[in-house]
């Protein structure tokens, strides 16, 4: 007898495998998936391996297998197993990173009368009554019984009289949700002339089909001929046309009007860096690179060469971008460079279109696979070449379960397969930056802009402290304002940045100091101006603007901040003659597109472009020479040790947006701190100072590279119970620490969350401060309420 142990799609599962029996005749392999029974229910699974002997003694069988091709290679179940002991995920979870879109199906019950005499008498009304329906109908779906008689009440009945044999109960897969799409196609017989006689619509037809000869979809056909399916019917009985169904591709790039481009010439630093990553193609060990250049240094270009490389050598390349909606641009170069050949994988797509990419990936059909996090994952076969644009970004890292960073899997999934790895970045993250420092990472450097004539752009901090001083009320500094209208008057393009969306952050009675928060989460509900609701940025409670006071009826409610809405009026009322646009999530969430607002701009149809974050990713527009940063202190006091870091990277990549045509740019930063250290850095364009002293800071306080931390979040919706049962973790840590002689872990806290109630849940957290921390928790019994987030990209989320 073989067996298996099982991931089971199961929240019951968590870390853990299930050891089935392999029946006689049942070609099972690691990887694959399968149906297993879990206890009364019917799940999916995937093998994750072959053993000769079961964990535990009584073993149930495996049902059957889903798809005859393993899910899963070799290589893919290694990186979920890590995934799993690394980020102490549920194992489930990671396997399912791999598989294919609309993978996921229930098991769908079934009941039938069981072949054997039925004392009725025994029966209760209820059980005699599923019988009856259940043996008219021959096969019945359960949950059509219990649609009838109550869900509850209806499975322990159905339990029941299967356990006494007299009902036998079966199970089949849901319905595939997404399928090939085919479309239908019409054709004339060759060589066949009508001889019988045909109706006018027959005859209709058949002249259109002969005017315009080859295989035509009917849609278009029944369109243009004005006919129904009755006369094709006709004339296909007569053996005038034939039939044809062919499968249709859902492309997400369908729509993309793309001229092929070709390699440029290299610069003498793009060069040395290209030839390091050529160099790493031919070997068969991993090797990673951490290519920093500043905006405009042609790293893309350096990508793109690389990709053509590994193509030569056999091999594929994924391409990771931070924020796929966010960098046309980048999809633009990567198509008009492998036209054809490159496939796209992200959660915006259809469900359709990241089924027949899953699929032309699967088949290698793709040479290059771009995409958000989710594309690390995909089916490519040859996988030689991993690149990370903007590896910094924060959105790398998963924020619901498993926890994984992207840049990690993928060094792992690199090292298992020998592929090389080139991480990106004009502002890199500190830690990344800090390996190279020693030799765990290769460093390639890029510190000039390619194009000609296009320096780094000065920056101007403007301190606001000052310009209140001299009575300036207004979003705009005096330098600001002045840059703004110089800028519109040469015809050139501005880009105002605010990492804020809506009107004011909060409304405040000016009587009482009352601040109007959201009922389910802690946190100061925004005002909206353009619909006039305030907002929770949360969960997205809205509320209409009261006109007095709640607490005290008074009706004097003061809007204080601004965001990017607010903004836009500024521009408006300063600025009439200027045409603008705005870019951010509450613009884009109707009918308005990424690539709509970047068309636009593109094409001057407006002179200034106002936005958040959405504004520093991957813009390349020649004719922007001005970036305004309206506040850059929004993330800069936060209580998190990434805070400097953050703005550092934030504010360098919207700098990085000006002057990269032949007219040079200009930055304007306005600030409350201008001596803060990040500030003065990105004043200077000098990463290496900022790290210098980065790094100091984390080294004197332990913070990572020089530690690992973990977050630990209990959710409640009793804030007594997450205080006490944060405390009783706190306790047990310390004592399993104690216990295991492991010295070098601390317990912060613990403490309320940054945002103390969430949707309706208060949440406590504790942060562990140590090394491995992975060992040192994996035996913790963590139980329901609890997250686990191994290598947090913040501690404030």
């Amino acid at each position: 007898m073989r067996y298996a142990e099982v991931s089971v799609n199961s929240p019951v599962a968590q870390r853990r495998t299930f050891s089935y029996a392999i029946p006689d005749g049942l070609d099972v392999r690691a990887g694959q998936a399968v149906l297993v029974p879990f206890g009364e229910k019917v799940l999916q699974g995937v093998v994750i391996e072959l053993t000769p002997l079961p964990a535990v003694e009584d073993t149930r069988d495996i049902l059957g297998i889903i798809a005859t091709v393993p899910a899963l290679s070799p290589h893919q179940l290694s990186l979920a197993r890590w995934i799993c002991d690394y980020y102490l995920a549920p194992l489930f979870s990671c396997v399912a990173l791999f598989l294919p879109p609309s993978f996921e199906r229930r098991a769908v019950a079934f009941l039938q009368v069981a072949e054997k005499y039925i004392d009725v008498a025994s029966l209760d009304d209820e059980q005699q009554k599923i019988l009856d329906i259940t043996s008219a109908k021959g096969r019945i779906e359960q949950r059509a019984i219990e649609k009838e008689f109550g869900k509850k009440k209806a499975a322990a009945s159905v339990s029941q009289m299967v356990r006494q044999g007299l009902l036998s109960r079966s199970y089949e897969l849901s319905p595939i949700r997404v399928k090939p799409k085919t479309e239908l196609y019409i054709n004339l017989t060759p060589n066949v002339g009508a001889s019988a006689k045909l109706t006018l619509k027959q005859q209709k037809l058949y002249d259109y089909l002969k005017q315009n000869p080859g295989a035509l979809t009917w849609a278009e056909v029944r369109r243009q001929a004005g006919v129904e399916k009755t006369a094709a019917n006709a004339l296909e009985k007569l053996g005038l046309i034939t039939w044809q169904t062919v499968e249709v591709t859902r492309s997400p790039l369908s729509d993309l009007d793309v001229n092929t481009s070709f390699d440029f010439t290299l610069s003498p630093d793009q060069q040395n860096a290209f030839t390091s990553i050529k160099a790493a193609l031919t070997k068969t060990s991993s090797q990673v690179f951490l290519l920093h250049g500043v905006t405009g240094s042609g790293k893309t270009e350096i990508y793109l060469q690389s990709l053509t490389e590994a193509l030569k050598q056999g091999k594929k390349g994924i391409v990771l971008v931070p924020e796929i909606s966010l960098t046309p641009q980048t999809i633009e170069r990567f198509a008009s460079r492998f036209p054809g050949r490159v496939g796209v994988l992200h959660s915006r797509l259809t469900p359709g279109e990241q089924f027949d990419e899953w699929r032309r990936i699967q088949s290698g059909g793709c040479d290059v696979v771009i995409g958000s996090r989710s594309a690390l994952f995909a089916p490519q076969p040859n996988l030689g070449l991993i690149i990370i644009d903007e590896e910094h970004e924060w959105t790398y890292k998963q924020d619901s379960p498993p926890h994984y960073h992207t840049r990690h899997a993928a060094i792992k999934l690199a090292e298992l397969i020998g592929a090389t790895i080139v991480l990106g970045s004009a502002t890199p993250d500190v830690e990344t930056y800090y390996k190279t420092k020693n030799n765990e990472y290769t460093l390639l450097e890029l510190p000039q802009r390619v194009t000609p004539g296009s320096a780094l752009p000065p920056v101007e901090v403007v301190d606001m402290r000052e310009e209140l001083k001299a009575g300036v009320r207004g979003l705009f500094s005096r330098a600001l304002s002045e840059a703004i209208n110089n800028t519109l008057a040469a015809h050139e393009q501005v880009i105002l940045f605010l990492n804020r969306r809506g009107g004011s952050y909060y409304i405040q009675c000016r009587r009482c100091g009352f601040v109007l928060r959201c009922r389910r989460c802690e946190v100061p509900l925004s005002h909206h101006i353009n619909d006039d609701v305030l907002t929770c940025h949360q969960c997205n409670y809205k509320m209409p603007v009261p006109d007095v006071c709640p607490n005290c009826g008074n009706r004097q409610l003061k809007f204080l901040g601004a965001g990017t809405q607010k903004l836009e009026q500024e521009v408006k009322f300063t600025f009439p003659r200027s045409r603008y646009l705005r870019w951010d999530s509450d613009v884009i969430s109707g009918k308005v597109s990424n690539e709509d607002i970047l068309r636009q701009f593109r094409s001057g149809q407006a002179d200034v472009l106002i936005g958040t974050q959405m504004v520093a990713k991957g813009l390349d527009i020649p004719s922007v020479t001005l970036v305004g940063v309206v506040n850059a202190d929004t993330s800069l006091n936060l209580p998190d040790f990434r805070a400097g870091e953050r703005t550092y990277q934030l504010l360098s990549q919207v700098a990085g947006r000006a002057g990269r045509g032949a007219v040079a740019g200009k930055v304007i930063i306005q600030t409350f701190a201008p001596d803060h250290y990040a500030i003065r850095s990105i004043a200077s364009h000098d990463y290496p100072s900022f790290y210098e002293q980065e790094i100091s800071f984390r080294k004197q306080l332990n913070n990572p590279p020089f530690s690992q931390l973990a977050r630990l979040v209990f959710t409640h919706t009793n804030d007594a119970i997450c205080r006490r049962e944060s405390e009783k973790m706190q306790k047990a840590l310390l004592q399993e620490a104690a216990a295991r002689g492991i010295a070098g872990i601390s317990v912060i806290g613990p403490a309320p969350a940054f945002i103390h109630r969430l949707r309706g849940r208060y949440r406590w957290q504790l942060v562990v401060r140590g090394r491995n921390l992975s060992s040192f928790l994996e035996p913790v019994d963590f139980g329901r309420g609890w997250t686990v987030d191994i290598d947090p990209i913040g501690l404030i989320q």
